[in-house]
């Protein structure tokens, strides 16, 4: 089996979130990055496939060069070879199509992701690459098992969870619990410092660009009622919050 694993850098999700340059590009400083969590999920999940098949993993990247300690932690995991192209991620068609046009004559059986980045949360990439390479795309997917060409899979829907029966090939959005996180071990932290990243040019530019960013709001003063006021807490919820 031939798979393709995509991950994304972002954020670590306790990160202290600024702008500048008049708030219309993200600042970098101080900031923690990780391998996007969802996409954790997806490359656990494909290093238990390939190791029970015997098969072979690529871990892919959209990103600049500051994104490459994340893509040794994925090669440290299992993957065996990585692939950086070398761009900044700017919007979700792009992505997508910088992924297509990689994968379109690879011939991978499975390209695994996460159901959505978290720092921009648009869950849209492994639809429009399924939809750039005609082949089924599913998310959120919660289990998969493959046995030959046939694949079992069960995703998340409204109310429920749907198993469906499909086969190869396939582009997934991955979350919990299609596989357990998993560390890195000391070998192959070491190992991975020796494998090479192939860095290639993106095949296309970017359709979007950021006009600006806003912070939410600041949360308001709280108010503490005690306990034995119950009334003066139900009169608040009346009168200024409003909430019935």
């Amino acid at each position: 089996m031939k798979i393709l694993v995509c991950i994304s850098s972002v954020p670590d999700t306790t990160s202290k979130i600024a702008f500048e340059e008049g708030n219309t590009r993200f600042s970098k400083a101080g900031i923690q990055y990780i391998i996007g969590p969802y996409d954790d999920y997806a490359l656990a999940r494909g290093v238990e496939l390939k190791e029970a098949t015997g098969g072979s993993l690529t871990v892919l990247n959209v990103g600049q060069a500051d994104a490459e300690p994340q893509i040794r932690k994925a090669l440290a995991i299992g993957a065996d070879t990585a692939v950086r192209i070398d761009a900044e991620p700017t919007d979700s068609y792009f992505v997508a199509a910088e992924i297509a046009n990689y994968a379109k004559d690879k011939g991978f059986d499975l390209i695994l992701m996460g159901r959505e980045t978290t720092d921009y949360n648009t869950g849209v990439v492994h639809g429009m690459v399924g939809e750039m390479l005609g082949i089924p795309s599913f998310s959120p997917v919660m289990e998969l098992n493959v046995e030959g060409s046939k694949v079992v899979l069960s995703k998340e829907i409204e109310g429920g969870k749907e198993k469906l029966e499909t086969s190869l090939p396939l582009v997934l959005g991955c979350q919990e619990p299609i596989a357990e996180w998993k560390i890195p071990s000391m070998r192959g932290i070491m190992g991975a410092r020796t494998k090479p990243i192939e860095v290639i040019s993106p095949s296309s530019s970017a359709n979007t660009a950021v006009m600006n960013y806003d912070l939410p709001p600041a949360k308001g003063a709280v108010k503490m009622i005690p306990a034995e006021q119950a009334e003066t807490l139900i009169e608040l919820l009346q009168k200024e919050a409003k909430v019935f």
